[in-house]
């Protein structure tokens, strides 16, 4: 009486499939060997802080060495993958001018990547300080482009001006702080009120 096994059978039945079994196994090892490698994370597209510095101090200084305004910064930070820096409350002030000095400070701000603009927003003011030719005079708008260099500034946002005896309300504005002279550019709306005698 002979021994019967199933599974020796099956076994047998499968065994001529075994080569090629091991030939799939070997292509398809073969194949991920192959396989470029995925790319790498491209890190200058990450929109992370570079550099950070708080209560920032600086004066930038003309070809002769004087001074063209200083500005002050509770934090300042950057990102590379723009080049944008930013700027948390930050204020400048006019050094150009032999006149009183011209004071601007905001929420917000962000520098052109060339340094050479400040896009200032949030709460921004400018306050031109009195002097024995003209009064105190305080602008104030949500945004103000400024070029501290050129002591030029503009908007094209509602602006509100109060001076001594004068209220203005207007729609944009252009400021040549050197000329002292400033544009207002739409729907320009005045309040005089006449000293007290």
């Amino acid at each position: 009486m002979t021994d019967y096994h199933p599974l020796l059978d099956r076994l047998r039945a499968w065994l001529p499939l075994l080569p090629l079994l091991l030939l799939l196994a070997g292509t398809y090892w073969l194949n991920l060997q192959v396989q470029p490698l995925p790319p790498k994370a491209d890190d200058s597209k990450r929109h992370d802080i570079d550099y950070a510095v708080t209560n920032l101090s600086s004066v930038s200084l003309d070809e002769h060495g004087r001074g063209r305004y200083m500005m002050t910064t509770e934090r300042m930070w950057h990102y590379p993958d723009d080049d944008s820096t930013h700027l948390q409350s930050p204020r400048f002030v006019s050094l150009q001018n032999a006149r009183a000095p011209l004071v601007t400070w905001a929420q917000e701000g962000t520098v052109s990547s060339h340094g050479d603009e400040v896009f200032l927003h949030d709460d921004v003011k400018i306050m031109r300080l009195g002097d024995t030719e003209q009064d105190q005079m305080i602008f104030t708008t949500d945004y103000l482009h400024l070029i501290p260099n050129k002591d030029l500034a503009d908007t094209d946002q509602p602006v509100t001006v109060i001076g001594a005896h004068d209220t203005i309300h207007a729609v944009g504005m252009t400021f040549d702080n050197k000329a002292r002279h400033v544009t207002f550019l739409s729907d320009v709306h005045s309040t005089h009120v006449p000293p007290k005698k």
